[in-house]
């Protein structure tokens, strides 16, 4: 265990993250000293002198956003077959300078959706809507997959739809998964004339972040399926047009604060070995006015 840890978060435009709060909000809860930055790269060549970093020792553990998710793969030692079955990386740590990346994404989303407790019992079998076909859609359709969920992917493109679908289905470890999957476009007439309608709505896209908020991804003048739950991956602000309209029909809905907290969590103790104290995490967030629900 180092003296003091260093931690970080990769990426571009960083200026609305909330995971400096989140994980030194960790690390005083433990009463471990260190800090966690936020580190500005603007060309992806910059991504090796942190590898190198890390490598080193120099720093302990870093996290990965848009748009590097993807180019930090092929600089990395290992990956988990998490990490490479989604083909994307949000976490990378260093033992004997071997750097290793994963995915905390997948199984962050997953342990929120529990913690919801939307759902009773085996959700096999269940469907689920996703919208959007980007990297963050990746992490969530592969979860949705592992728990046995058929999943509809609606994108505005309906070739990157199917590209993803492919992707997951060449990537996933024969017999693991039992699944089907559909690609529609992302417009009111193919999600209208769904036949079967989704237990889950997801959203993946980045429609309705900050500085965009009075903006939804779900189409004006649609009305959502009765029996859906919709949870929304944008956590900036806590509360998007699509969880107020949700909610507003009377469904039950939640942002991507507490996925946020989740994945996080997941990377805390990956870096650390020490069991992450999601309650003052939570509060973290819930101080500075971010609701998980």
């Amino acid at each position: 265990m180092p003296e003091i840890y260093r931690f970080g978060l990769l990426g571009n435009s960083l200026g609305h993250s909330m995971s400096p709060l989140i994980h030194n909000a960790a690390l005083r809860a433990l009463n471990l000293r260190g800090d966690y930055r936020l580190f500005e790269v603007r060309e992806e060549k910059e991504l090796e002198k942190f590898i190198i970093r890390l490598r080193e020792g120099e720093l302990h553990g870093l996290n990965v956003t848009i748009p590097y998710k993807g180019n930090m793969i092929k600089l990395v030692d290992a990956l988990t077959p998490t990490a490479r079955s989604i083909g994307a990386i949000n976490t990378v740590s260093s033992e004997n300078r071997e750097v290793t990346g994963e995915n905390t994404d997948a199984n962050g989303f997953l342990r929120d959706i529990r913690r919801l407790n939307w759902f009773s019992g085996d959700v096999d079998g269940q469907h689920a809507l996703v919208l959007g076909a980007g990297g963050a859609a990746r992490a969530i359709v592969y979860a949705l997959f592992q728990e046995g969920w058929h999943v509809t992917i609606a994108a505005r493109r309906l070739g990157q739809a199917e590209q993803l679908a492919s992707l997951l289905l060449h990537n996933s470890p024969k017999g693991s998964t039992k699944f089907s999957t559909k690609c529609i476009h992302l417009d009111s007439e193919a999600l209208s004339a769904l036949q079967t309608k989704p237990d889950l709505i997801v959203n993946t896209t980045p429609v309705g972040m900050c500085p965009e908020e009075r903006k939804s991804p779900w189409p004006a003048g649609l009305d959502f399926p009765m029996q859906a739950a919709v949870y929304d991956l944008v956590y900036n602000p806590a509360d998007t047009q699509l969880t107020k309209a949700a909610r507003a029909a009377g469904l039950r809905s939640a942002s991507g604060v507490g996925m946020l907290v989740e994945q996080a969590a997941l990377s805390f103790e990956i870096w650390t070995g020490l069991p992450a104290p999601r309650v003052e995490m939570f509060a973290s967030l819930a101080a500075h006015g971010a609701s998980s629900r």
